[in-house]
């Protein structure tokens, strides 16, 4: 199935929590819009299968994309927009360049040794997507916005503004990871009403990094970002997302790292187990985050 013409989609799912059902029938809606023979769905029980061991025990669902038999995407998570743009974008590609060679990837939960978001180059070297030449930040849509319903629209504007999305995580932010995360700013008097809305709801983390190499990407995110002051992001930014989806402080919509240094910090804190490069230097911390939260 995975050799059939077109695109297939392999939704790799827990046997606990089951298929996703709303993502079956977005599924469905599209292979009538762009023809059955081009798009194919598939479900695969993480469970029951030794080669995708590496998935089990795993909170949300991975979706696999093959074009001719090999791995060309990977999305972890419902992400309806997500995967709407990545099924049209390999689609648009095959129609741009029939019998194309594809771009291989490595998917670092089945790769071995540790490989992390690889792939393979036309003429068979490997290249990392997070190359030794990019950087990366982290950006979180915060609760306000996601109770608001505006989460998957913020993140088709980041996709239309030339970012690469790495990681799109929906998650529920404790207390406690909250005041590490924010601990400079611990003396400030709305400090405490900060963490209660962090923690009030889910958020979607993101790891953000771009092709584009002309801005760097933390600036590139805070350009886009606007003032922290979603009233002053109106004045001033009225394209920007805090003037867009901000109320009142602290329900300004959205998070991004200050500097490149502040951008490690933060997702070494969120996402302990990414492995990025920084000019060619890989980022281990000293201390996991959990060993840091437990001293």
């Amino acid at each position: 199935m995975l050799r059939s013409k077109g695109l297939t989609v392999v939704d790799v799912y827990q046997g606990w929590c089951g298929p996703c059902k709303p993502v079956v029938s977005l599924f469905q809606k599209m292979r009538m819009e762009v023809g059955l023979d081009l798009l194919h769905f598939a479900l695969a029980k993480a469970d029951c299968l030794d080669v995708l061991e590496k998935y089990r025990g795993r909170c949300e669902p991975t979706f696999l994309f093959y074009a001719g038999g090999e791995l060309v995407a990977v999305v972890r998570g419902a992400n309806a927009p997500q995967l709407q743009n990545t099924i049209r974008d390999q689609l648009a590609a095959s129609a741009r360049s029939p019998g194309r060679e594809c771009k291989v990837i490595k998917d670092e939960a089945l790769a071995e040794e540790g490989e992390c978001f690889s792939r393979v180059k036309d003429d068979g070297e490997d290249e990392d997507v997070v190359s030794s030449g990019k950087t990366c930040t982290l950006a979180i849509i915060k609760p306000d916005a996601v109770m608001h319903g505006n989460a998957e629209e913020i993140v088709m504007k980041i996709q239309e503004t030339g970012f690469d999305i790495l990681t799109n995580e929906e998650r529920t932010l404790a207390e406690a990871e909250m005041r590490l995360f924010y601990q400079h700013r611990a003396g400030e008097d709305a400090f405490e009403q900060l963490l209660h809305h962090m923690c009030s709801g889910p958020s979607h983390l993101l790891i953000l990094t771009r092709t584009e190499e002309a801005e760097d990407v933390v600036t590139a995110w805070r350009n886009l970002m606007g003032p922290c002051d979603p009233d002053v992001a109106r004045r001033e930014q009225p394209d920007s997302l805090r003037a867009q989806y901000g109320t009142a402080m602290p329900f300004n919509a959205v998070h991004g790292s200050q500097d490149a240094a502040a951008a490690r910090r933060e997702l070494l804190l969120l996402f302990p187990s990414f492995t990025f490069s920084d000019q060619g230097t890989e980022a281990a911390p000293e201390k996991s985050p959990k060993q840091i939260l437990a001293s």
